[in-house]
């Protein structure tokens, strides 16, 4: 695949000339493990679960950091091993990934609980600015609990309360209101 960064733009649009530099499913992938995951390594992206191929995945680490929404960093401990952090650019994407992270359980049943989506909603600028504050401290705990969670046993940045709701809203199950939109019932079990 060609260096997407120094491609002539298709048009002047901004959403055109934004998709040209992070618009493909892997790229997107890579840019939510670094904010949400907290991942830092290539051998972390490539165990993310997702099944990237690691010449597709070196060559998307590639084409961000020309782009520069990622920038490589020689790690502290190993100075042959490489960490990846977004730069100012990128964090700027904690906007759009929410979004689409919301968009994606809402809308494509991707098995998030409603009283998940239905926090997330509340706390956009919170979000969002936890994502920033991670970034500028260089902190890499997960901000929405995940596969690394589990691998590490660390705690969410944002904390278990956050994205577990209160005990009414434990056993979700999605329903709409026309006038409220995606509400969370209580299921008996």
């Amino acid at each position: 695949m060609a260096n997407r960064s120094k491609a002539k733009p298709r048009s002047g649009c901004p959403v055109s000339l934004s998709l040209e530099r992070f618009g493909d499913r892997w790229s997107l992938l890579v840019i939510r493990d670094l904010m949400v995951r907290g991942y830092r390594t290539f051998k972390e992206f490539q165990e993310a679960g997702e099944g990237i191929a690691t010449n597709i995945l070196a060559d998307r680490l590639r084409n961000l950091e020309a782009a520069g929404i990622v920038s490589a960093e020689k790690a502290g401990d190993d100075g042959r091993r490489v960490h990846y952090r977004l730069t100012e650019k990128g964090i700027d994407l904690a906007p759009v990934l929410l979004e689409l992270l919301m968009w994606g359980a809402k809308h494509e049943g991707a098995g998030a609980s409603c009283a998940a989506i239905l926090k997330m909603e509340k706390k956009r600028v919170q979000i969002v600015a936890e994502a920033r504050r991670r970034w500028k401290e260089r902190d890499s705990t997960p901000l929405i609990p995940g596969p690394r969670r589990e691998r590490s046993g660390k705690d969410s940045a944002i904390g278990n309360g956050f994205w577990r709701g209160d005990a009414k809203a434990r056993n979700p199950q999605r329903t709409k209101s026309p006038k409220e939109g995606w509400t969370a019932r209580r299921v008996k079990r």
